[in-house]
């Protein structure tokens, strides 16, 4: 009896140093359309920053609880060129490379794809994730600066950024760590369009289930930084917006894919 005993707590202290998300479920990641995604788990999540940290702006607060009521699977990777030009035939982006991300794509270029990418499936579950949505993946459930912690200089295993300023370039997809939800360069590489219109002041009214973003604005919301930023644009809550028709060389974007 003392052995079984002793053999069962051996087993006892194994398993509680296993990963919950080993001992408890893998991470799911599916194929469709030839883009892997990984399935995101409906959740609640602080939203934005806390007034006391300094690195916070004041688009980003207040800070404010979310509930994503639906599981959704969201793109490992940025898109890259080689799945773009796949679906639309052509490759806008400046630095190019298979599996790079696609860049030098508009708002508009980015709903385009996913128009003709629908119509090539026959559905309508593709879409570009809400801010509200892209946050909480990219949180992967942290409360911290960036999803891995607070460290700045740690950013490096996780994310392609201006350590090499305007003289670098996008690197390929999936070369650094992901988050602790299995999604890749979610800091970082290039910024990714997001579909919401941007309202600087939005979280003073956004609701709390599924927000959406405003109705309409002149600019649309992108996320994540870039292989051109700094740090402290790679944070998670970091609120960026551009024109819908703008193209640069650091913005592409992410697809989601809804649950039927």
């Amino acid at each position: 009896m003392k052995l079984n005993n002793t053999i069962t707590l051996a087993l006892t202290l194994i398993t509680s140093a296993i990963p919950w998300c080993v001992a408890q479920a893998e991470i799911e990641k599916k194929a469709f359309a030839g883009i892997r995604f990984v399935r995101i788990e409906a959740g609640c999540f602080m939203m934005g920053k806390d007034t006391e940290l300094k690195e916070s702006s004041e688009v980003e607060l207040p800070q404010h609880r979310v509930c994503i009521e639906k599981p959704f699977y969201l793109g490992e990777t940025e898109v890259t060129q080689k799945q773009w030009e796949a679906v639309m035939g052509s490759n806008p982006s400046k630095y190019k490379g298979d599996y790079k991300p696609v860049e030098k794509v508009n708002w508009d270029d980015a709903q385009e794809f996913i128009k003709r990418l629908n119509a090539q499936e026959g559905g309508k579950a593709f879409r570009l994730p809400t801010e509200a949505e892209w946050e909480y993946a990219a949180r992967a459930g942290s409360t911290t600066l960036y999803s891995y912690g607070d460290d700045p200089k740690k950013l490096a295993d996780y994310a392609w950024f201006g350590n090499e300023g305007y003289h670098g370039t996008s690197k390929e997809v999936g070369t650094k760590k992901p988050n602790e939800w299995g999604l890749h360069d979610m800091h970082g590489n290039v910024w990714e369009w997001v579909q919401d219109w941007y309202d600087p002041n939005y979280y003073h009214n956004s609701p709390e289930k599924d927000p959406k973003g405003p109705e309409s604005g002149q600019y649309r919301v992108y996320r994540g930084g870039s292989w051109v930023g700094k740090a402290v644009n790679l944070r998670s809550s970091l609120r960026y917006s551009g024109l819908p028709v703008s193209r640069t060389s650091d913005i592409g974007f992410r697809l989601l894919r809804e649950i039927e």
